[in-house]
């Protein structure tokens, strides 16, 4: 019986041939294969698509079918196996975080908190591996399903850690037998999330939350954000909520918020500010957070007067317990006497108090800060605002900045008006040009997302089979965002994901631009480890980025495993750069165990795309 691949042949030259010539065309192309593979990398697949996304879907059966002959050529040729794969990490790296060795920290002589903070410098990876997933884990149900019922065996938390918790938001979760169901009256405070939205909007002067917007809150930096309860109803609310909480070995809140498709990472600021520029969020939230605030003479407020626009809001909810007598009043008391003493110092308002939570707003008016006194909070001196992991300043930064704008004044659409874009330094013709590109190229992207080409042996697809499901993807990270412009595509297109705009440390600072389009963003180091939790995203984009790292600085090998570390299982990688720079990333993929294919988007450069799916690994 004659393989598959002599049928196709036979088709193509005719059935009537003798069958040592068809052995011999076999051979023929063989050779042909060993020799062009002398001269390019086997673990190379080219797949020719058009650049109009209109038209993809007309080339799908060629593509498909290219695929396919390939792939069984290559197997013929070279055999099934790869080469250089890298091996699986032990069982006890299933949850690895890097740069978060607290024991380590502790033998080096970090204290006082700083033990607790991120230092990659201390970390040691060693020989490469892969972080394998726990027995247990479950590729998460899709959005808006995962919001509210997350896989056990996918995060770190034991049935005993969740049923001893004195947390009212875990109190409100209901844990089975391999499921934890978060449910849309989950107790933040004890009247629940959604009346403790509207109770601090009513305290805001507002008839109800879905009046956020109008008031200029759009994007809020929930600092120990439990498990995301406060940030899954402001989302509801079309706002962006950015939860941020410390390194936690189990129960993380920022994986457990990752899980269920909420924007999250990990960050600490007990001794150095957060990655995010200056003049950043309309709204800074901080329930049960845990921040001694009389502690390093202010500095944490300082750091929140840093990270929020002017005309801001400082909401702060402290649940204490209420047993008779004076024991309450003289706790609250405690709490809010070194916040209301420093506060005026650094021109923020009390303008509401209710039950335990309070509410300050940054002052509007930058002259203020230079009307304190001498013996108050000083201004920092220009050059001072280079946010990635430096020490907490003792000093006002912002007030001088071009971007003081109150956010009641701010433009309420992602498309920032020409007099903001001038502030940023863009002009609109370019503004307006980066956005169809992404619009462009989202278009391209979704088409290939489909787990057709990356099948050993891929059906042929008919012309009418529909493209991937909206949504397939919810947690995505840009990792050289640029303007922030495929966040806004996906926004256009109506894609149910979040974006998370990564803005390399050593490219243009277009940071504070995202975060006045509303969406999130931090700075971050490629040639370190990204703060996040093991496999919290479902698709890692980057155009241009591979070009712009020197291999002085950055390990490519180091970054693909981190790349690997952080995406799910059936994840997706599309990278967009120069031919030579994605031939090389292309046998690093082969290296992490990603299916890959090179595509020639024939657009007269040598501009290629690598897009990949991680595999799940179930050993």
């Amino acid at each position: 019986m004659r393989s598959p691949l002599l049928n196709k042949l036979s088709l193509i030259c005719g059935r009537r041939l003798p069958v040592s010539w068809l052995v011999l065309c076999f051979t023929s192309v063989l050779v042909l294969i060993a020799v062009f593979g002398s001269s390019f990398p086997k673990s190379f697949d080219y797949v020719t698509v058009t650049p109009v996304p209109e038209i993809y879907s007309n080339y799908r059966r060629l593509k498909e079918q290219t695929a396919v002959d390939y792939f069984q050529l290559r197997t013929v040729s070279s055999g099934a196996g790869r080469q250089g794969e890298l091996g699986l990490c032990g069982k006890e790296r299933e949850n690895y975080v890097p740069c978060y060795n607290v024991t380590a920290n502790v033998l080096l002589g970090f204290k006082d908190g700083e033990e607790f903070d991120r230092h990659c410098e201390v970390s040691s990876q060693g020989k490469f591996c892969l972080v394998r997933p726990p027995k247990d884990y479950k590729i998460p149900l899709r959005w808006p399903a995962g919001r509210d019922v997350i896989w056990t065996g996918n995060v770190k938390i034991t049935k005993d850690q969740f049923l001893s918790s004195g947390s009212i938001t875990k109190k409100m979760m209901l844990l089975e037998e391999n499921q934890i169901a978060f449910h849309s009256q989950d107790g933040l405070i004890f009247d629940g999330v959604k009346d403790y939205s509207r109770q601090i909007a009513e305290m805001m002067g507002l008839g109800s939350d879905s009046e956020f917007f109008q008031a200029g809150v759009r994007t809020v930096l929930d600092i120990g954000c439990g498990f995301g309860s406060f940030g899954a109803h402001l989302v509801s609310l079309k706002l962006m909520a950015l939860c941020v909480a410390a390194y936690e070995a189990t129960g993380s809140q920022v994986q457990i918020a990752l899980e269920r498709g909420l924007p999250a990472m990990i960050g600490n600021f007990i001794s150095r500010q957060l990655p995010y520029p200056s003049l950043s969020f309309d709204m800074v939230h901080c329930a049960q957070c845990g921040i001694v605030w009389d502690k390093k003479e202010g500095m944490f407020l300082i750091e929140f007067d840093r990270l929020l626009k002017p005309g801001g809001y400082f909401v702060i909810t402290s649940p204490i317990s209420k047993p008779p007598g004076r024991a309450t009043s003289s706790k609250k008391r405690s709490m809010l006497t070194p916040l209301a003493q420093f506060t005026e110092k650094i021109c923020w308002s009390l303008i509401a108090q209710q039950d335990e939570t309070f509410i300050w707003q940054k002052t509007a008016d930058a002259h203020c800060y230079s009307s304190l006194k001498k013996n108050e909070v000083p201004l920092c001196k220009e050059g001072y605002d280079t946010p990635y992991y430096q020490t907490l300043m003792p000093c006002i930064i912002g007030a001088s900045s071009k971007r003081w704008i109150p956010i009641q004044n701010k433009s309420s659409s992602p498309d920032l008006s020409s007099v903001e874009l001038e502030v940023h330094g863009v002009s609109p013709e370019d503004f307006f040009e980066d956005l169809q590109v992404w619009k462009l190229a989202l278009k391209n992207y979704w088409s290939l997302l489909t787990p057709l080409i990356f099948s050993d042996h891929p059906k042929r697809p008919g012309d009418e089979d529909p493209l991937p499901p909206f949504n397939m993807v919810r947690n995505v990270m840009d990792m050289n965002a640029h303007y922030g412009g495929l966040n806004a595509a996906f926004l256009e297109e109506m894609k149910s994901v979040w974006v998370m705009n990564v803005v390399p440390v050593r490219a243009r600072n277009t940071l504070p631009l995202i975060l006045d389009r509303g969406f999130p963003g931090v700075f971050h180091d490629w040639c370190e480890p990204f703060p996040t939790y093991p496999r919290t995203y479902d698709l890692l984009h980057a155009n241009g980025l591979l070009s712009h790292l020197t291999p002085e600085r950055c390990s490519l090998v180091e970054l693909f495993v981190e790349m690997d570390r952080i995406l799910r299982p059936e994840g997706w990688v599309v990278l967009s750069d120069k031919l030579g720079a994605i031939e090389l990333a292309r046998a690093h993929a082969t290296q992490v165990r990603w299916d890959a294919r090179v595509i020639d988007v024939q657009n007269g450069n040598d501009q290629r795309l690598l897009v990949c799916q991680k595999p799940f690994v179930k050993k």
